[in-house]
C-alpha cells in the first residue's frame, strides 16, 4: 500500500472532493438566483469521522489510567447541535439568498485550502521521513 492510500490521506483527498462538488453546487445556487421557482441545493455535511471508520482505521478511545484521572465522554450528537437552516422565499418562489450562498461559497474555500495544505504538508513530512526531498 502507498502512503497515500493511508487513511488519513484517503479521508482528507475524499473531503476535497466533497468540497469540490459542493462549489459546482453553489455556484448554480448563485446563477440561478433570480430564477423564478428555483430552490437551492447543497450536499450533506461531510462526515470526517464517519469517513475515517470506513476506511477500516482503529477506534481509538481514551482510559484512565489512574483514579484521579478524568474520562473523556462522548456525545452522541458528535459534540454539535444542529440549528435549523433559516430562508425566505420570493413572491416569484425562489429560495436562494445571494448574500447567503457567497457567504456558503466563501466558507466552502477556505475549507478546501484547509483540507489541501493539510493533505500536502502531510505528504512533505511523510517523504521526510522517509528521507526523500519534498
Amino acid at each position: 500500500m502507498g502512503f497515500v492510500q493511508m487513511p488519513l490521506l484517503s479521508a482528507l483527498a475524499e473531503k476535497m472532493r466533497w468540497h469540490q462538488t459542493r462549489q459546482s453546487l453553489l455556484a448554480e445556487n448563485v446563477a440561478n438566483a433570480e430564477t423564478p421557482g428555483y430552490r437551492g441545493k447543497d450536499l450533506k455535511a461531510f462526515d470526517f469521522a464517519q469517513q475515517l471508520k470506513s476506511v477500516s482505521m482503529a477506534q481509538v478511545a481514551t482510559v484512565a489510567t489512574n483514579p484521579s484521572h478524568f474520562v473523556a465522554q462522548s456525545r452522541s450528537d458528535g459534540g454539535f447541535a444542529s440549528e435549523p437552516e433559516g430562508f425566505e422565499v420570493t413572491p416569484e418562489g425562489n429560495a436562494v439568498t445571494l448574500e447567503d450562498e457567497m457567504m456558503k461559497v466563501t466558507e466552502n474555500q477556505l475549507d478546501y485550502q484547509a483540507a489541501t495544505t493539510l493533505y500536502t504538508r502531510s505528504l512533505r513530512l511523510i517523504r521526510t521521513a522517509l528521507g526523500r526531498s519534498a
